[in-house]
């Protein structure tokens, strides 16, 4: 089968949509005269060439002195519960307990970059929030249209649709993707030749399983499961399966792995089978790549990735969604995707943010750079052979991961610890995130108190038996 199939099974459910006259256009709302992303030199845009003293803020957090207490008693219940009344110390800013932050998303260190709180506070004082309604309705404007511009430039695809969040992303296009069928069969049941098949990691997101299980409910959509980056078993379930509507999903950089997909050989794959490949680039766009441009541009195959959705709460350090497609698949996705067309549109500043870090994102390549610097030095300190700069250290049972962790935060380190149901039991683990606002020091320091909670050589073995088995 050749790749151009799911062209024009796409062409097909556009064509049914437009004569059913459900196919919804997006009106861009015009709020200033001059669009801020058509500046040449981009010059409202400072960004700098190496770390400034307002990134520490970004890894450097306090909790108060009670808080701090009881956390390390073990009276996680009595810290989080929301029901109690504003801690007076917080809130006169005294006995103040400070903490290194290194379990956050924010890779790159952008929630204190002055150039992003410049366009957002420009952005709120000229248009104030909105948003004015949905997308469809009235909320889409300029600023949204400029930022999805910027996206489907960084990701080399044809277009790009904004979601409310990452998760909305990926609920959206499972959804759309799963209606193809019930929509070609023309009211009625898909027959067995016209049903898609969607073959999902064993660890994907949660957002890429509820969306394919929301898909299911609706009819058309047939789910198989291929054990964690196991392309040999992949390729037996595709081999296998006769539905010609084949669709494989999966995650490009698994958050609580820290672990690549194997993209190079699901290329291969989509070559041999034809199918529609799809990633979530969520932990990996605007850090892997040398432009920023994810798991898809570092390891060369772009073109390869037919629809490539993200999260921007992560590096981006806002709020949002994003798929990246070619323009009749945005389009489909915008008239099919639930999840998108029943949420209210992002506000202009938060817009406005987002297109500020994409482009101080691309420009300041030291903070890519720095990342892989931290990389190499946690790897020559532990012994722990990683990938990414999500690691994961499975430490064993919730108690001892717990116990870890309190280890940590008695020194100094905010490293929470993940337990079910975000993980299997017996599998709890500290998830350590490395950010380019991460200095040589805090390396150092970190992987002293690891040293005291954990045994490395029992981490490096565990992992390279892991590795050796992907």
């Amino acid at each position: 089968m050749e790749q151009s199939s799911w062209d024009f099974w796409v062409e097909e459910a556009l064509l049914k949509l437009e004569s059913l006259k459900l196919l919804r256009p997006i009106r861009p709302i015009q709020l200033s005269q001059k669009q801020e992303t058509e500046k040449k030199d981009d010059e409202e845009y400072d960004v700098f060439n190496e770390l400034q003293p307002w990134d520490r803020s970004a890894v450097e957090v306090s909790i108060s002195e009670s808080f701090f207490q009881q956390w390390l008693r073990g009276d996680d219940e009595v810290v989080w519960r929301d029901d109690l009344p504003i801690d007076k110390d917080n809130a006169n800013q005294k006995k103040l307990k400070k903490l290194f932050l290194f379990c956050g998303n924010d890779f790159l260190g952008l929630s204190s970059h002055p150039t992003i709180a410049k366009a957002t506070a420009k952005a709120a004082k000229e248009h104030g929030m909105g948003p004015r309604g949905s997308a469809l309705i009235c909320g889409y404007t300029n600023y949204h249209r400029s930022l999805e511009s910027s996206l489907a430039d960084l990701l080399k695809k044809e277009d790009c649709l904004l979601c409310p969040t990452g998760y909305a992303a990926n609920t959206a296009l499972m959804v759309a993707i799963g209606s193809i069928a019930p929509l070609l069969a023309a009211g009625k049941k898909p027959s067995k030749e016209e049903t898609i098949a969607i073959f999902s990691d064993s660890l994907n997101h949660m957002s890429i399983i509820e969306g394919i299980y929301l898909a299911e409910r609706r009819g058309g959509v047939e789910h198989f499961v291929y054990r964690h980056c196991d392309m040999s078993h992949l390729n037996e379930l595709l081999t296998s399966c006769k539905m010609k509507k084949k669709v494989v999903v999966t995650d490009s950089l698994f958050s609580m792995d820290g672990d690549f997909a194997p993209m190079l050989e699901l290329a291969e794959l989509r070559k041999k089978h034809g199918f529609l490949l799809v990633i979530d680039d969520a932990h990996a766009t605007f850090v892997c790549g040398e432009n920023g441009g994810g798991v898809a541009e570092k390891f060369n195959c772009e073109r390869d990735v037919d629809i490539c959705s993200g999260s921007l709460s992560k590096a981006a350090a806002n709020l949002g969604g994003f798929i990246a497609c070619r323009k009749k698949w945005k389009q489909f996705i915008q008239s099919r995707g639930r999840a998108f067309i029943f949420s209210t549109a992002a506000p202009v500043p938060f817009t406005a943010a987002l297109h500020a870090a994409v482009i101080v994102a691309r420009k300041e390549t030291w903070r890519r750079r720095a990342i892989q610097e931290r990389m190499r030095e946690f790897h020559a300190l532990t012994g722990i052979p990683i990938t990414s700069h999500l690691i994961s250290i499975v430490v064993g049972t919730e108690e001892e991961a717990v116990q870890a962790s309190r280890y940590l935060v008695k020194s100094g380190f905010y490293v929470t610890p993940i337990r079910p149901p975000a993980v299997a039991p017996g599998s709890c683990r500290l998830r350590v995130t490395l950010t380019a606002v991460h200095t040589t020091d805090d390396i150092k320091r970190l992987v002293t108190a690891l040293s005291n909670c954990i045994n490395f050589q029992d981490i490096s073995n565990r992992h390279s038996n892991l590795l050796a088995k992907l």
